[in-house]
């Protein structure tokens, strides 16, 4: 499999990402902005990263937030993950949310992001009147305990 990726015209001075080591799951992804941005507290604001890419079909890149930043500044990602398609070929773009209690600076080139490659299985549809009964049944948000 192979993951092919295309810097903006606009990104071409930032890092290609990458595996930070040969044991990471995630390629770091990173701030394409032209000035600081501040993220305040409760603040949600899309970050562009300056890549496009062109996955296989039957492959999803999933979009995380990176435990550091949450960790040390409350920084996470509203649509955790996002899921880029096998077909979408438009700039990344990174929903950022401050959840922290002090304003966090994005700057050119910081790394925000991390973005996962799985494979999807693409089941077949098929309604019916009635499922299958399982013991659990319609049991949901925590009826199994906590």
């Amino acid at each position: 499999m192979k993951l092919y990726i295309k810097r903006l015209d606009n990104a071409k001075d930032l890092p290609l990402p990458r595996y930070m080591t040969q044991g990471s799951a995630g390629i770091d992804l990173y701030a394409n902005v032209s000035e600081e941005v501040t993220l305040n507290p409760n603040e949600i604001k899309l970050i562009p990263t300056g890549i496009a890419i062109s996955l296989p079909k039957g492959y999803e890149a999933q979009i995380r937030p990176r435990s550091g930043l949450a960790l040390k500044h409350g920084i996470s990602l509203v649509n955790t993950p996002g899921t880029i398609d096998s077909d979408y070929r438009g700039e990344i773009g990174v929903i950022m949310i401050n959840f922290g209690n002090k304003p966090f600076i994005i700057k050119r080139g910081d790394r925000i992001a991390q973005m996962i490659i799985n494979k999807v299985e693409i089941p077949e549809i098929i309604e019916v009147e009635e499922l299958d009964n399982t013991e659990r049944g319609e049991g949901g948000f925590g009826s199994t305990g906590l």
